[in-house]
């Protein structure tokens, strides 16, 4: 997508955390209707943005509202209790730039089988004045986890982190 604030800096820019709301759920709908498994079966989700060149990194920060709300809604609406915080990261890169998008389980941050990251790229963005915004989502933690912690049986939910 287009970066509005390219190549000038501006002191006001959270209102355009209003624009990308509908970006964030036309993709969040995407994901959950790509993937092939029933959504209650989704455990751990992440967002993530790659600015370009033209950008500066508080450009990307845009997204961490706009991209976990459409989640956590979405995925709320499907069955799935969202109380965690839909983990983010975001750089300033070139064209074909790769994000490690983190994850973290749904409904409580501190199970460490599902502390991990996805890497996604696009191989002709961002352009200099585009930024690049992404979901993910898994079905399970890491396989073979074993460095003890919480686990998915143990869950509370009270909190969004036990």
């Amino acid at each position: 997508m287009t970066n509005p604030f390219a190549g000038r800096y501006e002191a006001k820019i959270e209102h355009a955390m209003e624009a990308l709301k509908p970006i964030g759920f036309d993709m969040a709908q995407r994901l959950l209707a790509a993937i092939d498994v029933p959504h209650a079966s989704i455990e751990s989700y992440g967002k993530g943005a790659i600015v370009g060149s033209r950008g500066e990194l508080e450009h990307g920060a845009l997204w961490h509202v706009p991209g976990g709300h459409a989640m956590r809604e979405l995925l709320e609406k499907n069955g799935v209790p969202t109380n965690a915080i839909v983990p983010s990261t975001k750089k300033v890169g070139a064209p074909s730039t790769a994000l490690d998008v983190p994850l973290t389980h749904v409904n409580a941050s501190y199970v460490r089988s599902h502390f991990d990251a996805i890497e996604a790229r696009v191989s002709d963005a961002p352009r200099a004045n585009e930024i690049v915004v992404m979901v993910a989502v898994t079905a399970s933690g890491r396989p073979l986890p074993r460095i003890g912690g919480l686990q998915v049986g143990e869950i509370k939910g009270e909190d969004g982190l036990r």
